[in-house]
């Protein structure tokens, strides 16, 4: 079975990619945060709860979709390797329950990260971040792959298409 993450800061074209991977037959699993968020706003509540509880439901429903997802070829927007290392960013992990959760996860072990990309960057109701907060959330994110033994793999800033056949092509999946 084949789990790859597809990664990098808000705006930068992850879910259009992966879009497009759906498109061409693949399974996708999208981002729990902007689910969080957009269930908050709906109910009229703050996008983000405080940073534990935050980290604590992304691990959480993190977790329950990497159960569930069982096809052959699985792409993820995001994943729970990211939610670990918030949890272990907030206080809420300790470096030792990190460590012990990150073990023998299934992933591939290249992790494609899309760059920061001023000119396709925009805000909307779920992302209201500024450019600069999506330059350093790709350079933390780069920094923890890397620090968890993944393969860092950017993905060039092209249209969506090739973006997905780019990540094809170096998993050398048909």
């Amino acid at each position: 079975m084949l789990r790859v993450v597809v990664t990098g800061g808000p705006g930068v074209g992850k879910t259009t990619v992966l879009r497009e991977l759906e498109a061409m037959g693949y399974a996708v699993v999208p981002e729990s945060a902007r689910e969080i968020i957009r269930e908050r706003l709906a109910q009229g509540l703050p996008p983000r709860p405080e940073p534990q509880e935050f980290a604590a439901e992304l691990i959480r429903r993190d977790q329950e979709k990497l159960q569930r997802a069982n096809a052959p070829k699985v792409f993820f927007d995001r994943c729970l390797v990211e939610s670990i290392g918030m949890a272990r960013e907030c206080g809420l992990l300790a470096e030792s329950e990190a460590k012990a959760m990150l073990g023998g996860l299934p992933f591939h072990p290249r992790v494609f990260v899309l760059p920061p990309w001023r000119e396709i960057y925009v805000n909307d109701s779920e992302r209201d971040h500024t450019f600069e907060h999506c330059q350093r959330v790709h350079r933390a994110l780069a920094e923890w792959y890397a620090a968890c033994g993944y393969q860092v793999c950017e993905v060039p800033r092209t249209d969506p298409r090739r973006r997905a056949e780019f990540i094809l092509g170096e998993l050398r999946v048909p």
